[in-house]
């Protein structure tokens, strides 16, 4: 079936373009499924997976360990000597991208995919991105918040996704060399973007 990797800088549109991505070619949507299966193979709570994800800005993680303890679901706290490290996180979700890669395919939002899926011949790595000040408008249009507030979490998102990238595959997920297909989403409507990855997908063989 294949896999389609989407990396999406903050308000590119990756969110409503990845899903509709996914059921046109019939395949599984993966984003949030992933921190949960981390989660459960690490044995910790959905919400420390998540803390370690691509999507979410590392300094989290940081703040947790430094207090020294975190809430346990179940009732009481966990010794953060007792968590895994962050890079126990990072190879788990490799081990899930690679079992997705292996199984039934399907279209993977972030989770600095491309990169773990570099070498396979059935993915297709797609990047959307666009002018800065044109992503913040199409967030703010989208979230309707105030524009410094949704400026300062642009900032983060962005800063987070590029740290994580470098810090674990020692490469910048904005150069174009890691992707078949770069498009500026702010630039299309976003069902033109779906169209244009579609098709690249079909021409690789992925998809129903």
């Amino acid at each position: 079936m294949g896999v389609v990797t989407v990396s999406a800088s903050f308000g590119a549109g990756g969110a409503d373009i990845a899903p509709a991505v996914a059921a046109r070619l019939g395949l599984p949507f993966h984003d949030r499924a992933i921190p949960v299966q981390v989660a459960g193979r690490l044995g910790v709570p959905v919400a420390e997976a998540e803390a370690n994800d691509e999507t979410i800005a590392r300094g989290l993680w940081r703040l947790i360990t430094s207090l020294g303890s975190m809430p346990d679901p179940v009732g009481g706290v966990l010794l953060t000597s007792t968590l895994p490290d962050e890079r126990a996180y990072r190879e788990q979700t490799e081990r899930v991208l690679g079992e997705i890669a292996a199984g039934p395919g399907g279209v993977v939002l972030g989770r600095a995919a491309a990169m773990v899926l570099t070498d396979r011949p059935d993915v297709l790595h797609v990047r959307l991105d666009g002018p800065p000040e044109r992503r913040l408008a199409a967030a703010v249009g989208h979230l309707g918040r105030p524009e410094e507030e949704v400026r300062r979490e642009r900032d983060a998102a962005d800063a987070a996704r590029t740290a994580y990238v470098r810090h674990f595959y020692r490469c910048d997920p904005a150069q174009a060399r890691h992707y078949h297909l770069v498009v500026d989403s702010t630039a299309l409507p976003h069902a033109t973007v779906v169209d244009l990855v579609v098709a690249a997908a079909r021409a690789l063989g992925i998809g129903d």
